[in-house]
């Protein structure tokens, strides 16, 4: 299954483990038991042996040059930073198309999206998007037009005069 969100790409990771013990919490492990094949209520199987999580794949659906342009599996652990990852070349890629047209980046947002796995439950990075926001010159780099406007300004400089007699 590949999931392509705006210029940004979709992956997936176990950033919130179930029942995962942490200092000062109760630990919600069952006895004798490794916590990725504990199974959830309600669900069809453990994050451990999810097929959903084990053949989901990533691909990005932008046209701009960057990765995970082919459908590609990344692992639910490395998820989260491969997608923060592929967010900042999109927004590298936003800095340079601004200095290539002589402009400048106004603003750069980053989302990262999560969701919850329909077969174990597991929260996972589904996804991210990069939008960008580029102010460049309108006219500033053409003679044609700076002439154009000098010319405009000549022909125009007696149409609005009052004479007293």
């Amino acid at each position: 299954m590949a999931i392509a969100i705006g210029n940004g790409y979709s992956a997936s990771g176990d950033i919130y483990g179930a029942y995962r013990s942490s200092v000062g919490a109760p630990d919600r492990s069952v006895e004798g038991a490794d916590q990725d094949e504990i199974k959830k209520a309600g669900r069809k199987s453990s994050p451990g042996e999810c097929e959903t999580c084990k053949n989901r794949k990533y691909q990005d659906g932008s046209d701009e040059n960057v990765s995970y342009k082919a459908a590609t599996h990344i692992s639910p652990q490395a998820a989260a930073s491969a997608v923060r990852a592929h967010e900042g070349e999109h927004v590298s890629n936003a800095y340079v198309k601004a200095a290539q047209k002589g402009g400048k980046v106004l603003s750069v947002g980053v989302s990262i999206h999560t969701a919850v796995c329909p077969e174990c439950g597991r929260v996972y990075v589904s996804g991210g998007e990069t939008s960008e926001a580029i102010s460049v010159p309108k006219n500033g780099g053409n003679p044609y037009e700076k002439q154009k406007k000098a010319v405009h300004g000549m022909l125009n400089l007696g149409l609005h005069a009052d004479e007293a007699v």
